[in-house]
């Protein structure tokens, strides 16, 4: 994760920054299209972060659940990944 961990890190702040920067662009009346733009820009990032934690967790905590005979500790880790799979699609 030390890797993704910072490719994460540096995403979200980015994120951050271009929210700081819509803000001000609403605050001073900017082009609709252009905050939209900047906004897709946030998602694309907020996704790209999101796509990388799901790959870490499945290629550690969900892979050491998996390989244990503890089927409750199982069945925990699969609805974790639903429920988040759930919020991704609203």
């Amino acid at each position: 994760m030390k890797n993704n961990k910072q490719k994460v890190i540096t995403n979200l702040k980015k994120a951050r920054s271009l929210l700081q920067k819509q803000i001000e662009m609403v605050e001073e009346d900017e082009y609709c299209i252009d905050i939209m733009q900047q906004n897709l820009a946030v998602i694309g990032m907020l996704k790209s972060s999101h796509e990388k934690l799901m790959r870490n967790h499945l290629n550690t905590c969900f892979r050491h659940a998996m390989e244990t005979d503890d089927e409750e500790k199982k069945q925990e880790m699969i609805e974790e990944i639903i429920k988040v799979m759930r919020f991704l699609n609203k």
